[in-house]
């Protein structure tokens, strides 16, 4: 429907948008999940959790963009299609899932956003006047108070760090799943983008987060990985790469930018 009452900008637009009829299905909250379930995002099971929850949204979308296209009409470019040369079908969208970033979304939602891991377990938000908000994730402050861990001075510590990988009194169990943006390795990003990706039809937006002293042949290894594990698209940023970052680990001290 929204597709329909859209204006858009060009006549040529108009019509591919009208002709193919793609829409993106995706999620949100990933990271939260695998907090709430106790399970490490860089791991194998996490990895094997994401590829059946894409799964699933994957089959129940199609099924019910088969069901619209019963009721109304497949999208007017289907006989030409991949789908309408293999006899699959007919559906109304010629595509349903999407890995949208849902930052604002995520922020709106009170969750993790799209796929992507935290960034700090706990950061100081800037406002007007100068004023600071200290948030925390709200499923890591509960598992420390559930493992009996919990005080006021460990959460400024966290703030000042945004991470747990090098707080060496918690216990190993927290450390593990409890991981952040920077503690995953560039693989484990990359990995968890692919298993997205095997059940998603247009592309993720997954961002593999790198540490200041990272190479040129390390992001032309990423790039090159990503090519062969069927992704459709890929970015990387390297810590400090900018002089000015939207987001920086812990206080917002910037590691300084490795030479380009």
């Amino acid at each position: 429907n929204v597709i329909d009452a859209s204006r858009y900008p060009f006549e040529q637009i108009t019509e591919m948008v009208h002709a193919n009829r793609k829409i993106g299905l995706g999620v949100m909250g990933f990271a939260d999940l695998l907090y709430l379930l106790g399970v490490p995002y860089d791991s194998t099971e996490g990895l094997a959790l994401a590829e059946k929850i894409m799964e699933t949204i994957q089959v129940e979308a199609r099924s019910a963009s088969k069901a619209l296209a019963a009721e109304r009409g497949p999208f007017p470019a289907y006989p030409d299609s991949i789908y309408g040369k293999r006899n699959l079908g007919p559906y109304r969208n010629a595509t349903t899932t999407t890995i949208a970033p849902t930052g604002t979304l995520s922020i709106i939602a009170g969750c993790s956003s799209g796929v992507e891991p935290l960034f700090a377990l706990s950061f100081a938000r800037h406002v007007m006047d100068g004023e600071k908000l200290v948030e925390a994730n709200p499923h890591f402050v509960a598992a420390l108070k559930a493992a009996g861990a919990y005080s006021d001075a460990l959460m400024e510590e966290v703030t000042r760090k945004g991470s747990i990988a090098h707080i060496g009194l918690l216990p190993e169990s927290l450390r593990d799943v409890f991981v952040t943006a920077m503690d995953i390795e560039p693989i484990w990003h990359l990995k968890m983008q692919a298993a997205f990706q095997k059940y998603t039809d247009n592309a993720v937006s997954k961002t593999v987060n790198l540490p200041g002293s990272a190479t040129q042949e390390d992001i032309r290894g990423i790039y090159w990985l990503a090519y062969e594990l069927g992704c459709k698209g890929g970015t990387v940023y390297r810590d400090g790469g900018k002089a000015n970052q939207g987001l920086c680990p812990g206080d917002g001290a910037q590691a300084a930018p490795a030479n380009p």
